[in-house]
């Protein structure tokens, strides 16, 4: 894995915390990670299938 530096807003450091203190992800970079995949699926399902 690689180390990158992310600026967020407090709003959304905030919502990931209450994730996190609710057990859903075990960590900020858990969060993040999950949230980076999701939207990558999503992203490269939509434009396969634009593609057709």
């Amino acid at each position: 894995m690689k180390l990158i530096t992310i600026h967020l807003p407090e709003s959304y450091l905030r919502d990931i915390d209450v994730l996190v203190s609710e057990r859903y992800y075990p960590n900020r970079a858990e969060a993040i990670r999950a949230a980076i995949r999701d939207m990558l699926a999503t992203e490269l399902w939509m434009r396969r299938n634009n593609k057709r």
